[in-house]
């Protein structure tokens, strides 16, 4: 008695290719949906750690603005 496997390759390749696309398309519906080209360090890790420490910055700057308006005030 033989065992017979059947494989369909072209199956095989197609529900590859669907989730490959099915994660590109939650990558950028992420993207669109939160505004922002990175989201996490995936998306750049150099890129991300330029845009994190610029955000820290804007901070510190309108921490000093609001300071400076209490002390005027």
């Amino acid at each position: 008695m033989s065992i017979r496997i059947n494989t369909n390759i072209s199956a095989i390749n197609a529900h590859r290719m669907l989730t490959k696309n099915n994660d590109v398309s939650s990558r950028n519906l992420e993207r669109l949906s939160s505004g922002q080209k990175i989201n996490r360090g995936a998306d750049g890790p150099a890129a991300l750690v330029v845009s994190e420490r610029l955000r820290a910055q804007i901070r510190g700057v309108r921490q000093a603005i609001d300071n400076s308006e209490a002390g005027i005030s």
